[in-house]
């Protein structure tokens, strides 16, 4: 166990070294969507509660369990553009030997209209990229429990076409009695076999380390939650290569580019994610992506970008979950999730 113990460790740290930008130079930049509902009611990806929800289990392996045993979880969102993006997964548990997930993953960005170089139309493509594949997840003893992903990732741009394949690593403490949670996780680990041209070389995926820690207070409904992303990046902020020194019209000097201070960096790694548990059918979210807002917030109308919220409903036989993410007064995002124990229908 101690063995199995100290390679997780040794991965989880290993991995990371081998990282590049978050954006602009990585292939398969869709492995970074939000594919579920409570994650976007959140602001970003959700790893650190343990419950029954297969879509946790899902983005992180090491919270597969056993209450996700014959769950099956149907997402789909409708981003700005008439972009459509599914998810479907499914639970499986074997007992005190672990529990298995299996997902596919969709995007669909239409149809469009195929024109030659000189503008004569010759009929129309739909670009579309999946992601197929599995996870496991094992308890190690009563808090400490770990988990992977392997997965399969397609995409085929009109005439163009690449596949890869990745893996996702993690590693949970979880104590249930005082309902706090510390997990780490090494996702989009892999490579790009095949290139969209013959002549384009293989790119970097954009592979992530983050750190989660939950915590439920004792005696009231919040359950808070702290993400830490892109750790293995210290400076994520984006420099614009356009921007050149000014000079300043009284005095005549020269005023540099702004650049990021340390404050600015480390507070763009972080997102704050409550959970309100009204009662057991009812759960109200609120996520703050910081990161988010500063990218994608207009300069002289930010309003509520980075911000999220939530709903989770839970019936007797199936649950329902909406997220609405807003990237700026531009455009948000919408994912609705139903998710169901199988079992339940056989009573």
């Amino acid at each position: 166990m101690k063995t199995k113990l100290l390679l997780s460790v040794c991965l989880l740290w290993a991995i990371p070294n081998a990282i590049g930008q978050t954006g602009g130079n990585n292939a398969f930049a869709f492995l970074d969507l939000t594919y579920n509902a409570r994650q976007m009611g959140l602001a970003n990806d959700f790893i650190s509660v343990m419950d029954a929800d297969i879509n946790i289990g899902v983005a992180n392996p090491a919270m597969l369990n056993p209450e996700m045993h014959n769950m099956l979880s149907v997402n789909q969102a409708l981003l700005p553009g008439g972009i459509n993006v599914g998810m479907g997964s499914y639970g499986f548990g074997f007992k005190d030997k672990g529990t298995m997930s299996g997902f596919v993953k969709y995007v669909s960005y239409g149809t469009f209209q195929r024109t030659s170089a000189n503008g004569t139309q010759e009929g129309t493509f739909s670009p579309v990229e999946m992601i197929a594949g599995a996870g496991y997840g094992q308890q190690l003893n009563e808090r400490l429990s770990v988990g992977a992903n392997f997965y399969a990732i397609f995409s085929a741009l009109e005439n163009y076409s690449s596949f890869g394949a990745a893996i996702d690593l993690a590693g949970t403490y979880y104590d249930k009695e005082r309902e706090f949670a510390l997990t780490a996780l090494v996702k989009n680990a892999g490579f790009q076999f095949n290139t969209y041209t013959k002549s384009s070389t293989r790119a970097q995926l954009p592979v992530e380390f983050q750190m989660a820690a939950s915590y439920k207070l004792p005696h009231a409904p919040f359950r808070f939650s702290l993400l830490g992303h892109h750790l293995n990046q210290w400076d994520i902020t984006y420099n614009d290569p356009n921007l050149q020194p000014t000079v300043d019209a009284l005095t005549g000097d020269t005023i540099p580019v702004p650049r990021a201070n340390f404050g600015e960096k480390l507070a763009r790694h972080f997102t704050y994610q409550v959970e309100t548990i009204i009662s057991d059918n009812i759960h109200l979210r609120l996520g703050f992506d910081y990161h988010r807002r500063r990218e994608l917030a207009l300069s002289q109308r930010p309003g509520a970008a980075g911000f999220s919220v939530g709903l989770g409903l839970y019936f007797n036989k199936f649950r329902l979950d909406y997220g609405f993410l807003i990237n700026s007064r531009a455009g948000f995002n919408n994912i609705i999730t139903f998710s169901t124990q199988l079992d339940k229908w056989r009573k």
